[in-house]
């Protein structure tokens, strides 16, 4: 349901924020491969003036692929900056995208796995772990496939809130905060509205201890509970950009075996092991700016520089 329009929100002093909004869509009508060469270069660009964003994913690099050589992180990286330019300039084509231009960016792989699914009426969640191209991908899973449930962070400004959340709820999905109750969303599940599900942020202390890459993370343990609190399939899934402006590629993958095992750090480890896994499919694509191990176990150091540390959230 789409979310109602709060009139508080024409004041002007958010009036800077709308004309931020409205640029967002003018970029989002562009043709793709203008926004995918655009953002690649402004991404580049990008790598050179915000260091700290550099040093965060320089040090994840370091910390989850510890094999590679020096120069092929270095490579890594500025790959990723071209690929997370495109994700920030590619963000108004999902506000309000059509179901026509969808089928023309969007293209499943292995799209009987989730079919099998939901004509089976069997509840199902979608692990994906954040690569860019999550919002074009779920836009085009709600519009082509079926509508689902997402769990999101709300963004500060008022403004830019609600036009993510009226995005987000376009084609029949339902937007769920992480602070809403746990309820409802149990309801939608067991109705069979499936829910794509982002598990791999930093988790504070209100995480478990698990390995994620080599390392040790912070994690919220709550997939094998949703699991079983619906007798779900979870089903992991990639949404990455194609290359040279090819559109988007969401990639279903086998169900998870013998899961939930209803022990919590078993179920919470399987679940790092298999966006581990998927990180092999498109590395550069992954989110490597959000500080993944800001948490760390008592008596271990840091892993970011001190200034890094204390940005906010």
């Amino acid at each position: 349901m789409q979310p109602v329009f709060d009139t508080s929100l024409l004041h002007p002093r958010y009036w800077l924020s709308w004309a931020g909004v409205a640029f967002i869509e003018l970029l989002g009508r562009l043709p793709w491969p203008v926004l995918w060469m655009m953002g690649s270069i402004s991404g580049r660009i990008a790598y050179f003036i915000v260091p700290q964003r550099r040093v965060v994913a320089r040090c994840n690099l370091r910390c989850c692929f510890p094999h590679l050589s020096r120069v092929r992180r270095e490579w890594l990286l500025w790959t990723h900056f071209g690929w997370l330019g495109v994700a920030v300039l590619s963000q108004g084509v999902s506000w309000g995208i059509s179901r026509s231009r969808l089928k023309r960016l969007i293209r499943f792989q292995q799209q009987e796995i989730v079919e099998a699914q939901l004509a089976a009426a069997r509840p199902m969640i979608l692990l994906a772990p954040h690569f860019l191209a999550l919002d074009l991908g779920g836009a085009g899973l709600a519009a082509l496939i079926h509508p689902s449930a997402y769990m999101y962070q709300r963004p500060r400004n008022r403004v830019f809130a609600w036009r993510v959340r009226r995005a987000r709820c376009q084609f029949g999905s339902v937007a769920i905060e992480r602070q809403d109750p746990l309820h409802g969303l149990i309801r939608l599940l067991k109705r069979g509205t499936p829910l794509v599900y982002l598990p791999d942020q930093d988790a504070g202390r209100r995480g478990i201890w698990v390995p994620f890459c080599a390392q040790t993370a912070a994690t919220v343990p709550m997939l094998g509970r949703f699991a079983a609190l619906t007798d779900a399939v979870v089903i992991p899934t990639i949404m990455r950009f194609a290359t040279w402006g090819r559109g988007v590629e969401v990639i279903f993958q086998p169900p998870l075996s013998a899961f939930p095992s209803g022990e919590p750090v078993a179920d919470t480890t399987r679940m790092n092991q298999a966006i581990e896994e998927t990180l092999s499919a498109q590395p550069a694509q992954y989110f490597w700016v959000h500080r993944r191990f800001k948490t760390r176990p008592q008596g271990e150091p840091a892993l970011y520089p001190p200034r890094v540390r204390r940005q906010r959230r």
